[in-house]
């Protein structure tokens, strides 16, 4: 979810298994000013942080295309 709302993928180093039932409360970047930030909200409410990292990401390379033939 949290690569939905980003915009970018996001690898999970937590290294917790399992699923966790929780409230996040964020505002998001189009409203206004007020509230925290997601990456605030993650911090400070579950003690989590995202971190910036470069990592291999799946890439699909299109190299040819052509119209479907008449049949």
């Amino acid at each position: 979810m949290l690569s939905q709302l980003l915009g970018r993928p996001v690898h999970d180093e937590t290294g917790l298994t399992g699923e966790y039932d929780f409230k996040l409360e964020w505002t998001p970047d189009s409203e206004p000013a007020g509230g925290q930030s997601i990456f605030t909200a993650l911090n400070d409410q579950l003690g989590l942080r995202l971190e910036p990292a470069k990592g291999p990401v799946q890439v699909y390379v299109v190299e040819k295309i052509q119209h479907p033939s008449e049949n």
